[in-house]
This record gives C-alpha cells, structure tokens and sequence, in this order.
C-alpha cells in the first residue's frame, strides 16, 4: 500500500474510534513502530486534532471526535475542474446529474475570489456543443440515453449480457460478450462478440431497450471468444509512415479503432497499420477525408486503391 493511500485510511480509521494507540496501529496496518509514529504526526501536521494521553496506557483520541480536514484546492486546481466541467457539457456523458451536484458542492468549497475567477472562464471559453446564450455550467440540456447507465451499472457487475435493441420496427435481442463501450460521432457504442453468431458486432446504445446477465451455463470462455476474435481478424490492409507533423494531426483527432506505433524514442516517427472496408462507402470516405487532415507528412507503405482514388478525386476537386 502506497504511503499517502495508507495514510488517508489512517485517518479513516482513528476518525472512527473514540481513542487508538500506536500498537492497534501497528497491527491493523502491519507497519512498524516508527512508520506509525510517523504517519501520526504527519496526520497532525495535516490539520486533524489528536490529543496524546500520557502514561503507561496512553494513546491518542481525536479532539470532540472531529470530522476529517476540509478539502482545499489550489487556484490552479480549481481552474483545471471547472474546466473539465465545462468540456464535458452536451456531450451526453453517463451520471450528468451527478456532476451537476459535484459542480454545486465545488462551488460552495471555494473562496469568493476564485468564484470570481471561474465566472469569468464561463464568460470566454466556449466549447463544442456550447450555446454561447446560455453558458450555464449547470445546465443538463443533453442527458443521455437513459439505458447508458443502467448498461454501465450491469457491465460493473458482468460482461456477459442479453440485450434487447429496437431497429425500426423490429425488435431484436443478442446474447453478447462485451468488449468496448465507447462514444464516437456524438453516438455511444456496444462492441461485442455475438455469442450465437460468433462475431464481433457493433450495436448503438440508442437502440437499447432492455439489459441483463446471460445465464452463465450458455456462456462460452473469455480466452474462447478472444481465439475466435484473432481468428476473424482481417488482413491489414493500410500501412503509413507518419512524421512529425501527422503525428500531431494524429493526436489531435484519430477514428477510435486506429492506433500507431512510434518508431524512434524521441516519438518523431511512427507506423500506422489497419484494415480498411473498402465495401462500405461511408467507412471509405471517413478514412479519405481523415487521411487528407493528416497533411503531407505521410508515407504510403500500402493503401487500397479504393482508397487512393478517393484521394485523387478529393484533390483534384481541390485543385480546380
């Protein structure tokens, strides 16, 4: 156990009783002598009222059993969580409501200088997806599909799931094993490996309609479902040697599925190789338009030519 994890619980546990000594510490903990008597002062050091009995059974007990130190944020501190907050607004994020007490209780933790501060960050910084009317920190105008926490709160407890989704008028329901849950487009997706039909498929958590465990007597192996992954794994079939630059473009947006592989220690080089779905023409033009955003500092080490005619009609349109 880390030293200051150790230390939090510490002040747990003796915030609890009515009085303590160094050797319940010594047990509960299973820490030394001196490594006790040092997280104790460090703990008084910290702000929290322990008074010592002296004599031969002394020990310590915690001032009119008070509570725990308030929590104080340094300026910077403060700045760095409104402005997650605020990032986070309209991106229909899982457990909103719950981050709309969290504002309110930072809110009330602060000083009135740093109020002051953040309400002037809420004045100029917008964020995509900001109505720039009605920048209210607290405003929930994009909750979320409603079964996305209910998904999260079941994938807590089990990845083996039997959901019901709605496609137009049909109802439909898979018993899955899940892999990813992700956000991409504005959209959060199930990746998951459909256990009757033994492939991954991509399901939009929008179509849910209902989530629960699949029995575990029809379950097939994690390492299973993972050799049949490998197995079903398509041939690469796009290779680029990216330079400095495209590595920045790469960071600043990338499709989820497409990683690369940096090529020297300084990170100023680096491989990206991934399959292409030539037969799907919205997955072809996503590629095209993000290849051109990667710029000129790209080699080609292989690329379908569906691909590399895209390019060549996209830049010949530029051209004109």
């Amino acid at each position: 156990m880390k030293k200051v994890e150790r230390i939090n619980i510490i002040m747990r546990y003796i915030n609890n009783r009515a009085r303590f000594t160094i050797s319940e510490i010594m047990r509960e903990f299973n820490i030394s002598r001196s490594t006790a008597i040092r997280d104790i002062r460090e703990i008084e050091t910290m702000g929290m009222p322990l008074v010592a009995e002296v004599g031969r059974d002394g020990g310590y007990f915690v001032m009119h059993n008070s509570v725990l130190p308030d929590v104080r944020f340094t300026n910077n501190e403060v700045k760095a969580l409104f402005i997650a907050f605020m990032a986070t607004r309209n991106l229909q994020l899982p457990y909103l409501k719950s981050r709309q007490s969290l504002a309110e209780k930072l809110l009330g933790l602060i000083s009135e200088n740093q109020q002051d501060d953040l309400v002037l960050l809420n004045q100029i910084l917008l964020f995509e997806g900001t109505n720039p009317h009605n920048p209210d920190l607290l405003d929930l105008s994009d909750l979320p599909h409603p079964m996305l926490e209910t998904l999260i709160q079941t994938l807590l407890i089990d990845s083996y799931l039997f959901i019901t989704i709605q496609e137009e008028k049909e109802t439909k329901s898979y018993p899955i094993y899940l892999l990813h849950l992700y956000r991409e487009k504005s959209a959060w997706l199930i990746e998951g490996f459909d256990l009757r039909e033994e492939k991954k498929k991509i399901i939009p958590v929008d179509h849910l309609t209902d989530v629960k465990p699949y029995p575990a007597k029809k379950r097939v192996s994690r390492k299973k479902i993972l050799e049949k992954l490998s197995k079903q794994e398509q041939a690469l079939n796009l290779v680029l040697e990216l330079g400095p630059k495209a590595i920045a473009q790469f960071k600043k947006y990338h499709p989820l599925k497409i990683s690369i592989s940096y090529t020297n220690p300084y990170q100023t080089t680096a491989i990206l190789k991934t399959f292409i779905n030539v037969n799907k023409p919205e997955e072809l033009t996503e590629i095209t338009n993000w290849l051109l955003f990667l710029g000129r500092d790209v080699k080609v080490m292989e690329m379908p030519e569906e691909v590399l005619k895209g390019l060549h009609e996209r830049l010949c349109i530029y051209s004109l």
